[in-house]
């Protein structure tokens, strides 16, 4: 039974990124609530790392798990067909640039894996180093791919 629960976790984690959207608009608002998250969970990070709140290493794992899945579910919802959307924040330059695009999301990606094991470590020092790797790569997508 235990062998099921592994499989059966990565699938439900899988499903949301690749749901099957009703509109462009629907993909859009998934994308946003998954970057409401992203930035949600890595606020409370980055309060911890700038002396902001407390240091609580317990509470600093968490969400850096909790981000370390979220960070993984926008990205399959930049379909061409969401182009167009009203009030999606997404520059031209996501379509024009795809190949850019996709690298700037597996590096956040990966930063946020950087992040999730220093978050580990219980050691501030190293949360607040990743934190600001991974603000880094957050900033320069934004700055490229994100209407202001």
């Amino acid at each position: 039974m235990k062998f099921l629960l592994v499989p059966l976790a990565a699938l439900a984690i899988a499903l949301p990124a690749q749901a099957q959207f009703k509109s462009p608009e629907d993909a859009v608002k998934y994308r946003k609530s998954a970057f409401t998250l992203m930035g949600s969970h890595f606020g409370r990070l980055a309060a911890m790392a700038q002396g902001k709140v407390p240091f609580d290493a317990k509470l600093a794992a968490e969400n850096a798990d909790v981000l370390a899945v979220v960070v993984k579910l926008p990205y399959s919802t930049f379909g061409e067909e969401t182009a167009t959307v009203a009030n999606s924040e997404a520059k031209p330059e996501v379509w024009k640039e795809m190949p850019a695009f996709k690298a700037a999301a597996e590096k956040l990606q990966g930063e946020v894996a950087k992040l999730q094991v220093a978050a580990k470590t219980g050691d501030l020092a190293q949360l607040k180093a990743a934190v600001g790797q991974t603000f880094q790569s957050c900033k320069a997508c934004h700055d490229k791919f994100k209407e202001k």
